[in-house]
């Protein structure tokens, strides 16, 4: 079988890089185009670690989308950016399938939302797929499989590296500002929480931070049940709920975001319970430039093409078969 071409339109930022080398390394994907403005005419080589032949960045706006080919095309954007680029590939190439990074379909009905572990389902081979936020995939994942069984709305304390500010300057991302810092920010009604509210049905509390780390989120998700519980039997639910995603791995201490830097799944654990067993804590921690964007980026582009969808994906099969 040909190798399907990915074009990725935004491809500067961490996420770009990340995908870039996902992409170089598929056995199934080929890069067909990366484009970035700041890095136009520059060797692909010289900024990503992936062996990727002599592809050069190019400057291509919605008009030159239009006129280039690919199966896929990958959209690494900023917020309100993609619109121009969609519609052009609505008009011209409307077979091809896009995957946007940002928020900006992620309150559309007419596109699917990609969070494979919890919505591989409703996936009807739609053309146009939205990813999730990073916060949005570790909340969404660490709420779920109590979802049903909650008692009020959960409380989501999050602390992110500063990557996830992406590569313009601002205070989220200056080291000398966050240097022993944690740095609060858009403390009510981030895009996150009305997120995870909308996709959980359920009214979500989030509270985001940046540390001075540069990958790798974390979450504290305070959760109070209808019924009591034990903590072995709420664990036990979380076990069976994942028990088929490679990409999920249930642990029983809390887990560490230092320990998920660079790795393509995520970790959930803790399950703190506190007297009478009706309120539980629960961490869970990825990498917010992977499972929080890239790999999650190629599970669906995965999805969209036919192919297996963890192919082209390390997963630690060791570190998974402890958790088991």
């Amino acid at each position: 079988m040909s190798k399907r071409r990915v074009g990725i339109i935004g491809a500067r930022g961490h996420t770009g890089a990340e995908l870039i080398g996902l992409i170089a390394a598929h056995d199934s994907l080929e890069l067909a185009f990366v484009s970035s403005r700041e890095l136009q005419g520059q060797s692909v080589a010289d900024h990503v670690h992936a062996y990727v032949g002599d592809i050069r960045y190019e400057m291509l706006d919605a008009d030159a989308l239009a006129m280039r080919s690919a199966d896929a095309i990958i959209l690494a954007l900023p917020n309100d950016a993609a619109a121009d680029f969609v519609d052009a590939v609505d008009a011209d190439a409307p077979e091809t399938v896009v995957v946007d990074l940002s928020a900006d379909y992620r309150f559309d009905e007419s596109w699917y939302y990609g969070l494979p572990e919890l919505t591989r389902a409703r996936y009807a081979g739609q053309r146009r797929i939205s990813n999730p936020g990073c916060y949005a995939t570790a909340m969404q994942l660490a709420i779920a499989p109590l979802s049903e069984q909650l008692a009020g709305p959960p409380q989501c304390f999050g602390v992110s590296g500063y990557s996830g500010a992406g590569t313009t300057p601002s205070d989220r991302n200056n080291i000398e500002l966050l240097r022993n810092n944690l740095m609060p920010y858009a403390l009510v009604g981030h895009v996150h929480e009305r997120e995870v509210s909308r996709q959980l049905g359920v009214p979500v509390e989030f509270m985001p931070h940046v540390a001075p780390h540069f990958r790798g989120i974390t979450v504290t998700v305070n959760l109070w049940l209808q019924d009591p519980r034990s903590r072995d039997e709420v664990m036990a639910r979380y076990r069976d709920f994942y028990a088929s995603d490679a990409l999920i791995h249930v642990v029983d201490e809390a887990p560490w975001v230092s320990r998920i830097a660079g790795r393509h799944h995520a970790e959930i654990g803790g399950f703190a319970m506190a007297p009478g067993g009706r309120r539980v804590v629960v961490v869970a921690t990825l990498d917010n430039l992977l499972k929080g964007a890239a790999t999650q980026a190629l599970q669906n582009l995965n999805l969209a093409l036919g192919l297996e969808e963890l192919s082209g994906i390390p997963v630690d099969a060791t570190a998974l078969e402890e958790t088991r």
